[in-house]
């Protein structure tokens, strides 16, 4: 195998996911290998896709929203384009992110104090018996 192709196993092993998802992901068309048969041959491209796609995943984007934001890269205007497109929906998932965390924030500090409301209840039914 070159430095320029990768097989499927190499790819799992690399980015550390299934070949399942590797299937999933050129199926919904986010990536391309060479087929070579039953062999799947994945380029350079595929691989910085991938890393982007996981990220993506990572960052809350949906799979649609990742697979317009990578085919913007072919549109000729040095991809300017698809570091607007992909600055302003990070924005947005940074701004949605922010908002579960201080969700979570407010429910972690209701749930403490209803556990200190629970503790203190339970203390006073020992200290009653």
């Amino acid at each position: 195998m070159t430095d320029d192709l990768m097989t499927i196993r190499q790819m799992c092993e690399a980015f550390d996911v299934t070949a399942r998802t590797l299937r999933f992901y050129e199926a919904k068309e986010l990536l391309s290998p060479i087929r070579e048969g039953q062999k799947r041959l994945f380029t350079k491209r595929d691989r910085a896709r991938l890393k982007l796609i996981l990220r993506g995943k990572r960052f809350g984007f949906a799979l649609e929203e990742i697979r317009q934001l990578l085919d913007l890269y072919d549109m000729g205007d040095q991809q300017q384009t698809q570091l607007v497109r992909s600055t302003e929906a990070a924005r947005r998932h940074l701004e949605g992110l922010k908002q579960q965390r201080d969700e979570l924030n407010d429910a972690i500090s209701d749930l403490t104090e209803q556990i200190g409301w629970a503790d203190k209840t339970i203390a006073s039914f020992d200290e009653d018996s």
